[in-house]
């Protein structure tokens, strides 16, 4: 059984006949029949009762619609999702945290767009859990992500690292974590290293694994939490945030990269230098 035997069913209960099928799929009617004799054979029940006035479905048939009328369905939109554009010859398929959209990913996105022509993209934002997946799975080439892989049939570069500094709606905000402080997760060497430095300090009340989703919350109610330089550098300059003066912290930002996926792109390694400058 085949697509096109599921095809040339379904344009056989459209047409009412063999014959209209034949013209509809521009194939002789040999071809529909023998198709037909094939999906059935397939499936080991006759599908439609082939009379002089046209065709009707047996009970087997009726079963059968809506099935094949859902895998064609399905098909379609396959081919929408993975096919490439007229005048395009390849396909960039990324992943990214959304912390980092607005750095590494953007970069390379925009790299891509601008040197390579021929190549599609699509970009798609989760948690590190899921662009893991994704990457494994082949629905990912390349992710950026905070998360380096192991893996054999993994690439891991490092391309940067965030830098972590404490700002605050008020110049005068206590170093060390108080009633308004907001923690921001920054990985486990952050985890790790604030704790120690900050050993009396209470639980934070409020707490974000997104910079993003922290730095919208501190803008909005105020409060000081550690967070991307490069996300908070116009509320500095603009002092709408302060930046304090307290330890700063560096959170590797990486580049995974699909081994198989990226075998024939030459423009790779011309990207990453691009990125790393």
């Amino acid at each position: 059984m085949n697509l096109n035997e599921l095809k040339t069913f379904l344009a056989i209960i459209e047409g009412g006949s063999l014959v209209r099928a034949s013209e509809t799929l521009n194939v002789t009617q040999s071809t529909v029949t023998a198709r037909l004799q094939s999906l059935e054979g397939a499936l080991g029940q006759t599908l439609l009762y082939r009379q002089k006035s046209g065709t009707t479905l047996t009970a087997a048939g009726e079963r059968l619609r809506n099935y094949a009328a859902t895998i064609n369905d399905l098909w379609t939109q396959a081919r929408q999702d993975v096919a490439l554009p007229d005048g395009l010859s390849a396909m960039c398929n990324m992943a990214c945290e959304p912390d980092l959209w607005d750095g590494a990913a953007a970069k390379m996105f925009e790299y891509v767009r601008a040197h390579q022509s021929g190549v599609a993209l699509s970009v798609w934002q989760s948690g590190p859990g899921e662009v893991t997946q994704w990457l494994a799975q082949g629905l990912a080439d390349v992710a950026m992500t905070y998360q380096p892989s192991n893996a054999v049939k993994m690439l891991t570069v490092e391309l940067m690292a965030d830098t972590l500094i404490l700002v605050s709606d008020r110049m005068d905000t206590p170093t060390q974590p108080h009633q308004g402080y907001i923690f921001v997760a920054g990985g486990m060497d952050f985890g790790r290293d604030h704790a120690t430095a900050n050993t009396d300090a209470a639980i934070s009340r409020v707490s974000f694994g997104s910079a993003k989703l922290g730095l919208a919350h501190l803008l909005a109610e105020g409060g000081s939490a550690y967070l991307p330089e490069r996300l908070v550098t116009l509320h500095l300059a603009n002092q709408r945030l302060y930046q304090l003066d307290a330890p700063t912290y560096r959170r590797p930002v990486y580049l995974v990269a699909n081994r198989q996926a990226i075998a024939n792109w030459a423009w790779f390694d011309d990207c990453v230098s691009a990125l790393q400058g």
